[in-house]
């Protein structure tokens, strides 16, 4: 959920504008992210630079958001869109309206959502092949090398790959029922990036306090 309405040139009314739905400006910038850096880019901190078509470039908001005001909705799931002095209209925030701490985050969701359709469809090849050592070592293979990928990326976080992902695909995952009956389970794991809403910073100064 994106809050508020932006103010977008009406070219048809004379100069005058009017009020839209953030909709189609946000479906930009997530497209715009994830051609620039992925979709495990959180799609914050980001310019509305407007549409394509004529009249269209957001100019104002309906509702100046104040911090304290975004204070509020955040942790609410609403997403809003500031004004920033010399850095324009910007929006700032990447949650959910999810109740699942897992899914808080707009990037984690999709990155997921990416990686879960990527590896079904990269290990189509696997149907109807014999369920056996020599499959699940090469649907391991196939599901690390993907991940690897990933994880230089800058999608997963960990200084390895053994700290970012891991990828079972062997007894510990299937029973000698699913083996017979023909169950290939892969389980994976990654560990995404997540954004860093309130960046802390410490400052220390040493004082003059010990001159006379």
């Amino acid at each position: 959920m994106y809050y508020p309405w932006l103010h977008v040139d009406a070219s048809h009314t004379r100069g005058l504008t009017k009020a839209v739905p953030s909709t189609g400006h946000i479906c930009g910038i997530y497209a715009r992210v994830d051609t620039e850096r992925g979709v495990h880019k959180a799609p914050a901190n980001e310019v509305v630079r407007g549409l394509a078509a004529p009249g269209a470039s957001a100019t104002s908001l309906s509702h100046p958001v104040t911090p304290a005001e975004q204070e509020i909705l955040n942790p609410r799931g609403v997403n809003v869109i500031r004004g920033f002095p010399g850095r324009g209209i910007r929006v700032w925030g990447a949650r959910t309206m999810s109740s699942d701490p897992e899914w808080k985050y707009i990037n984690v969701r999709r990155l997921c959502i990416y990686m879960e359709q990527s590896i079904d469809r990269g290990l189509q090849w696997a149907v109807f092949e014999p369920n056996t050592e020599r499959l699940w070592v090469a649907v391991r293979q196939a599901t690390e090398n993907f991940l690897t990928m990933a994880w230089r990326n800058g999608a997963l976080v960990g200084s390895t790959p053994d700290e970012a992902y891991f990828a079972r695909c062997d007894r510990t995952t299937m029973t000698q029922s699913d083996i017979d009956n023909g169950r290939l389970l892969l389980e994976i794991g990654i560990a995404p990036v997540r954004p860093a809403e309130f960046v802390i910073l410490r400052f220390v100064f040493k004082t003059d306090s010990g001159r006379p």
